[in-house]
């Protein structure tokens, strides 16, 4: 029975996890955007909440927009903005995933899940320039997603504590992935190539030991961690507060820790401190890798 309205919940996202560049990516419990899509006879939008001033409200430049003439129906899609905009969270994947999922199920169109994956990256692809699945992915499945061409796997590991923490600072999505190397050493494609496949393995034990250690990763990190002020003292704040392993979200400028659950607080009023000494606000969201998107009502 088509709906006439839905209520949707959507999750932030961190994509990359270190070594898996364009590859792996989570969803997080906490920060959520809530959007409600609504039968109309034209598309509008409605934007509230954080930083909502920040983005589109046209149907034509909002991904949300997008999205729903990439699926041939008109509604009126209002978003209640939670997760960082720029932040490396995901903000943009959210409103593409949320708005593919909820179309799909109000008029029930009966699209899987990688087929949500698909049109939710296109609406990236028209905002970006990029059609990355890294973050759309695990906000439609949940988990820890691997995205490889069309193929997605989905792990489900349990009881990993995450540290994300957001820092007052700006940086572009073109401008981090502009300063990449577009070649790598032999060395470097071993190390990267090992520490993906053991971040495989960790996410399958649920092993936050192993999950840590394999965030490490050549040159990407060490690139785009100079766009991050304080970045190399709040790395090791974290780890000195018991962190199994610290990398950018993203793009950036977030950070996330990987913890044991009991050891998240301690972890983020460390790397929020590390900031401060650095000049630069933070805040920490203290989350778990979460569900994916799910119907509020």
């Amino acid at each position: 029975m088509v709906k006439d309205h839905l209520k949707i919940r959507v999750p932030a996202t961190s994509a990359n996890l270190g070594a898996g560049f364009d590859v792996f990516g989570i969803a997080l419990e906490t920060p959520y955007d809530i959007i409600e899509i609504e039968k109309s006879d034209s598309t509008k939008i409605v934007m509230l909440g954080r930083d909502s001033q920040f983005v589109p409200a046209d149907p034509q430049r909002n991904i949300a927009g997008i999205v729903a003439s990439i699926m041939k129906v008109t509604v009126k899609i209002t978003i209640y903005r939670n997760i960082p905009l720029s932040s490396g969270l995901g903000s943009s994947a959210a409103p593409a995933a949320g708005v593919a999922f909820g179309i799909n199920e109000m008029f029930e169109l009966g699209l899987s899940q990688n087929e949500l994956v698909r049109i939710a990256a296109q609406g990236e692809k028209a905002v970006s320039g990029a059609a990355h699945a890294d973050n759309v992915a695990p906000a439609i499945y949940g988990g820890f997603v691997i995205v490889h061409k069309d193929k997605i796997i989905s792990l489900r590991p349990e009881n990993i504590g995450i540290v994300a923490v957001h820092p007052e600072i700006i940086v572009s999505t073109r401008q981090a992935r502009a300063i990449l190397p577009k070649k790598l050493s032999l060395e470097d494609i071993s190390f990267n190539t090992g520490n993906a496949a053991s971040m495989v393995v960790g996410m399958m034990k649920s092993d936050i030991r192993l999950i840590g250690e394999s965030m490490a990763n050549h040159v990407i990190e060490e690139v785009r961690s100079n766009l991050i002020k304080g970045y190399r003292e709040v790395k090791q704040s974290a780890i000195q507060a018991g962190a199994a392993g610290v990398t950018i979200s993203g793009s950036g400028p977030t950070l996330i820790a990987v913890c044991r659950m009991d050891q998240r607080e301690n972890i983020a009023e460390a790397m929020i401190r590390a900031f401060s000494e650095k000049q630069v606000k933070s805040e920490a969201f203290i989350t778990t890798i979460g569900k994916g998107i799910y119907i509020i009502k």
